[in-house]
């Protein structure tokens, strides 16, 4: 099969040994470029996508998908609420619970708490704080007996563990003899978790239903109900469904809302990060632009001859667009190739580097997440890889133009 011209020609001069070494190692240093700079991007935007499923993860392990609140913080039809929003099929299992705020103490040492009441036998549907102890169980929480669960930051600041008594001080006062007095509470240690956010594991305690709404004086009434969907990605629609057909004096919030700041200062970093590494493709892409105008330099006399055999202009600038889009095309493959292979391995090589030289590159006492994650996702590669090919496509063009300039009698001259 015979092959257009302007391409078998430009094909040649890339298989050509050239006599100006200079321009070889030009065309190498840029192929490399080109090929470095996607592989960073590919690396560093699986690492990013990473960080925000590993901590989507994290907050969803202690937060349900959404949840439906009523005006005046405490829901007293919360049964019938769980039922409605069960027949929606896209929610697989409810919760309620009970929100409060206080102080536990333990000896001379005090903190302040967010106090969760949870029915042990509904939490673990929507959410996986079961899975997160590290000491007990969840069912130890049983009613009347005042159990009480912590994370274990705010335990190791209490210095208490299973076994220990701990005392509770609530908002909520009573009138006594004395005057009026913030309500206390003994409660007993049966069990400590490890979340692994300091949010949680610092501030949060776990009491049974029961005894937290005995403890806030809702009676039968709860904070809210907690849902799970099927998909967490579809919250905003099902939050937006469920809204519709509940009274006006409930609202529905969900995950996204709950914690936007988190995920969108994560897209930020993406985005900054993919324009400024796409910054080294871009300097790869002028040092083909360089490379290409040195060879068209190199072949005037060449581009001369051609022109009067009856090259048109136009079949000169197919030329050097071919030669400029082959050195592209092999340094985005050459870079894909080494993306994906990195991102792939992240989890091993990093840990190894670290053990080899003795450094931490994220302190577990620093950062939520101590490892880097890594989550290749194919769509950034291939938005990745377009972008290189269409810089590289670019940086032909100007030099291909000028290739097509060449007056060959100005330059067969002093030939």
């Amino acid at each position: 099969m015979m092959r257009p011209l302007p391409l078998f020609i430009g094909l040649r001069y890339i298989r050509a040994k050239r006599r100006n070494h200079f321009i070889s190692f030009i065309t190498l240093i840029s192929m490399l470029g080109i090929a470095v700079g996607v592989t960073a991007l590919i690396t560093v935007l699986s690492v990013m996508n990473g960080f925000e499923t590993e901590l989507r993860e994290r907050i969803l392990s202690m937060t349900a998908h959404a949840t439906i609140r009523a005006e005046g913080g405490s829901l007293a039809d919360w049964r019938a609420v769980a039922r409605l929003a069960e027949e929606d099929p896209r929610v697989v299992a409810t919760a309620p619970f009970v929100r409060g705020e206080g102080m536990l103490s333990a000896g001379q040492r005090v903190s302040a708490t967010l106090v969760r009441g949870i029915d042990p036998a509904q939490e673990g549907r929507v959410d996986r704080i079961g899975e997160l102890m590290i000491m007990g169980r969840l069912d130890d929480l049983r009613p009347g007996e005042f159990g009480i669960v912590l994370g274990q930051d705010l335990a190791r600041g209490l210095g208490v563990g299973p076994g220990d008594r701990v005392t509770l001080i609530t908002p909520q006062a009573s009138l006594t003899p004395a005057g009026v007095m913030p309500r206390l509470r003994r409660f007993t240690v049966v069990g400590i978790f490890a979340a692994g956010m300091y949010e949680y594991d610092s501030a949060l305690a776990l009491v049974h239903l029961r005894d937290a709404q005995r403890l806030y004086r809702l009676g039968d009434a709860v904070t809210g109900v907690r849902l799970r969907l099927t998909d967490l990605f579809q919250v905003r629609q099902v939050v937006a469904d469920l809204g519709r057909r509940l009274p006006d004096r409930y609202w529905v919030s969900d995950w996204t809302r709950q914690h936007a700041n988190f995920f969108r200062a994560i897209q930020i970093e993406k985005t900054t990060m993919f324009v400024i590494l796409t910054l080294i493709v871009g300097v790869a892409a002028f040092n083909l632009v360089s490379t290409l105008v040195m060879a068209v330099v190199d072949k005037e006399a060449d581009i001369a001859i051609l022109r009067t055999l009856g090259l048109t202009p136009a079949g000169v600038m197919g030329v050097f667009t071919v030669q400029g889009t082959v050195i592209g095309v092999v340094g985005t493959l050459l870079g894909v190739a080494g993306g994906v292979a990195l991102a792939s391995n992240v989890e091993r090589i990093v840990p190894a580097i670290e053990q080899l030289f003795g450094v931490q590159f994220l302190s577990a006492e620093v950062y939520y997440i101590s490892e880097l994650p890594s989550e290749l996702h194919w769509g950034d590669v291939w938005l990745i890889a377009g972008v290189a090919l269409a810089l590289s496509l670019l940086a032909s063009i100007y030099p291909a133009w000028r290739a097509s300039r060449v007056q060959p009698a100005e330059a067969l001259r002093y030939e």
